[in-house]
């Protein structure tokens, strides 16, 4: 529960939080990632995708930060407000004990949405401390320079294109293109920090302490509110709940999408080029939300993705990769290039820090499968689909019964060449599958025979050519012998049953070649080539979706231990990661809705079956 210093040295004595060691905060707009040690060193403004005005966690001398902590030595320890996403990082020094209350208030005026309001509430709770802050903000991932201009408590710090506007309750004072302040409290005593977009009709607002205090208040009461709507009281309800709210923070309020993480380029392995733009809207991923939030009772975000989906994500004109891609920007683009920032370092060193994904341009045909079996569970939990949400259905499967067959890039993003991937084959089985259902039970219009026929084609194809004799295991790809843990959604997704003898033997393979003490390999790079250097991480997907495999196998024991060791992995609030190292660190963006999602489902399944 303890918060390190800053303890990873990289060369020239500037120091690294490990990814674990981070909280977040946000306005459904953007998030904020706090240290343990009370450094906000991630923070894109005023969106998920917005240039970072803080971006220390990928490179602590050009990335800039706020930092605000105790000027003595102390122990931290950090936690959320219960059944918030209001964090409070604790300082215990030989003096006394304090906190820094970090949220971003959601409720106001339209007009105060556009200010992006982050507080920073530091309390004196026993004795007497003094502290130290440093408000050193970096525009456009540290390529623009800036003024700051002090008057009374109010600092502005202006670049080209942004500014922001800082108001405190204490002394401060700039040095250089940076605000600095010493303070001390004595118990009972409080400090207030307000961190606000300019421009436009947001100018420069003190925040006092009681605002301060109405405003914490204010934001306990929206997420406590919004959590109220859960229908989950099975056994670990509060790492559900944790997931539900770290969901919700995913979530980009002016169009209902969802990201895959708030973060970009956080390495898979320190050191290694798998560095990634994850702030972007991944069909399969955003889907997969879906299914996990139905499942708690929320409709509401549902309903707002079903509604991104159809202003921004109706099947367009067919390019290579498909009538959809496989991820768009939170408002709906679809131009996302890839570049490298060259002049940051990356987190601990490892570069490249990438913005924008290349992959937005790959065939992946899994996407369909995804996004049709959300549909179809919110029509069948939430409410009907339209007759033009359902026109856009008929065009999705009508274009995958042409289509299934074609090579892609498979849902790891390979760049090693497209294969004939199993899962791929699979998700195109679901998207028809589903697609039949939802026309028999509403009586919908549909070519029934053709969709059949091929449906049935593809669940041949994967009988038979999918699956090794020589591994006694469904495989990655056709006509190959290689294990991939994406096999795991074969029995999750109903295309087989969870105890036929072929998908048991998969099983025992896949545990017995992938699974290391729960955790589960996505695939060997050694024997399964996806062009990149160096190893990886297990993945937490994949490792909730064993335990969920397991619980359908009626392996009941054997999936609790797992999910109860998998639960050991998160960090100290709950959150984790993509991936977890040999080590047990958690690697790659954060954190990330895929794992956040998969252990919802797998609590959900894992409760149920123990009755």
């Amino acid at each position: 529960m303890g918060g390190p210093a800053r303890d990873h040295d990289v060369p020239g004595g500037r120091r690294y939080l490990p990814i674990a060691e981070h909280g977040l905060i946000g306005d459904l707009r953007s998030v904020a990632l706090v240290g343990t040690d009370g450094t906000i060193d991630w923070y894109c403004c005023p969106a998920f995708d917005a240039p970072s005005v803080f971006a220390s966690i990928l490179d602590a001398e050009r990335g800039g930060c706020f930092e605000l902590a105790a000027a003595v030595p102390a122990r931290t320890k950090q936690f959320y407000f219960p059944d918030t996403n209001v964090l409070i990082t604790r300082f215990f020094t030989e003096d006394g004990v304090g906190e820094v209350q970090d949220f971003m208030p959601l409720d106001g005026e339209p007009a105060e949405a556009e200010r992006h309001r982050l507080i920073r509430r530091v309390v004196c709770v026993r004795g007497s401390i003094p502290f130290r802050t440093r408000v050193a903000p970096r525009f456009d991932y540290g390529t623009r320079p800036h003024t700051v201009r002090l008057t009374g408590d109010t600092a502005v710090f202006e670049s080209e294109g942004m500014a922001l506007g800082l108001t405190a309750t204490v002394p401060l004072e700039t040095d250089g293109p940076d605000v600095r302040g010493d303070f001390k409290l004595s118990e009972g005593e409080s400090a207030v920090f307000a961190l606000d977009k300019l421009g436009g009709d947001v100018a420069p607002r003190r925040c006092a302490r009681t605002e301060a205090e109405e405003q914490f208040a204010a934001t306990v009461v929206y997420w406590r509110r919004w959590l109220a709507a859960s229908r989950y009281k099975g056994r670990w309800r509060e790492m559900v709940h944790r997931s539900a709210l770290t969901l919700k923070l995913l979530t980009y309020a002016p169009t209902g999408a969802i990201v895959a993480a708030p973060t970009t380029s956080l390495p898979e392995r320190l050191g290694g080029e798998r560095n990634w733009d994850y702030r972007y809207v991944w069909v399969r991923d955003a889907a997969f939300c879906v299914y996990a939030l139905l499942r708690l009772g929320f409709t509401g975000e549902a309903e707002k993705f079903m509604d991104f989906l159809t202003r921004h994500i109706s099947p367009g004109d067919c390019k290579a990769s498909g009538p959809l891609q496989i991820m768009y920007g939170i408002d709906g683009r679809t131009e996302l290039p890839e570049t490298t920032l060259g002049h940051l370092e990356g987190h601990e060193g490892s570069a490249p820090v990438r913005v924008g994904n290349a992959a937005a341009d790959q065939l992946q045909l899994d996407i369909y499968g995804a996004l049709i079996d959300s549909i179809y569970l919110y029509d069948k939990w939430a409410k009907p689909i339209s007759s033009g949400q359902w026109d856009d259905v008929c065009a999705l499967v009508d274009w995958v019964c042409e289509n299934w067959d074609q090579p892609d890039e498979g849902i790891w993003e390979t760049r090693g060449g497209r294969k004939r991937f199993l899962y791929s084959r699979l998700m195109c089985w679901v998207a028809i599958e589903r697609a039949i259902r939802m026309a028999i039970r509403r009586g919908l219009p549909a070519d029934l025979l053709h969709w059949r026929e091929c449906r049935d084609t593809i669940y041949r194809r994967i009988m038979s050519r999918g699956w090794s004799e020589a591994r006694r295991a469904f495989v990655q790809h056709e006509d190959g012998d290689v294990l991939d843990a994406a096999v795991l959604m074969m029995p999750l997704t109903k295309f087989i049953a969870p105890t036929d003898p072929k998908w048991l033997s998969t099983l025992d393979a896949l545990t017995e070649e992938l699974v290391s003490d729960s955790l589960v390999y996505r695939y060997d790079p050694q024997s399964s080539p996806d062009g990149l250097r160096g190893d990886e991480g297990t993945f937490s997907i994949c490792s909730f979706w064993y335990v969920e495999a397991m619980v359908h196998a009626g392996r009941i024991e054997e999936a609790r231990l797992a999910f109860e060791k998998m639960l050991t992995y998160a960090n100290h609030l709950g959150l984790y990661a993509e991936e977890i190292s040999h080590t047990g660190e958690q690697q790659g963006n954060f954190p990330q809705a895929f794992t956040h999602l998969a252990l919802i489902s797998a609590a959900f399944n894992l409760d149920r079956a123990l009755g």
